[in-house]
């Protein structure tokens, strides 16, 4: 009976410690050739201020992968949103010194595609056509 006790317990706790809901974003962005080894060297020491920031936000999950197409190196970024709020979170974000630092680094790195260009944005929203969990 305890056995049983400590599992239901455990399975209680886990579920109330669970996002109630995930929202997954995606995003897809160039990589200029001149600037492909140090957005590399800056993503493979990521600043601890960044990290901490990208979870206040209530992200978890966040991936950048890198792949060549036609000549070409593009982002893809991939992250799964718990919070409340998407906007006020970035906003947020946004306003943090240390993040707004690490974005004058990594911006001038990124080639925008067109659409993302006329937006005034770095990344270009990709939909989602499938998911299983």
């Amino acid at each position: 009976m305890r056995n049983l006790i400590t599992v239901v317990w455990v399975a209680a706790f886990a579920s109330a410690c669970a996002p109630t809901h995930v929202t997954r974003y995606a995003w897809v962005t160039g990589l200029k050739p001149e600037k492909a080894a140090y957005y590399r060297e800056l993503h493979a020491k990521p600043w601890p201020a960044v990290n901490a920031m990208i979870k206040k936000a209530h992200i978890r999950n966040y991936s950048i992968y890198e792949r060549e197409i036609n000549g070409k190196t593009y982002l893809f970024s991939y992250l799964e949103y718990t919070g409340d709020n998407f906007d006020a979170d970035m906003k947020m974000m946004g306003t943090d010194a240390e993040t707004r630092r690490w974005w004058k680094e990594t911006d001038p790195c990124q080639a925008p595609l067109a659409d993302a260009r006329k937006a005034g944005k770095i990344w270009s929203d990709a939909a989602e056509v499938y998911h299983l969990d």
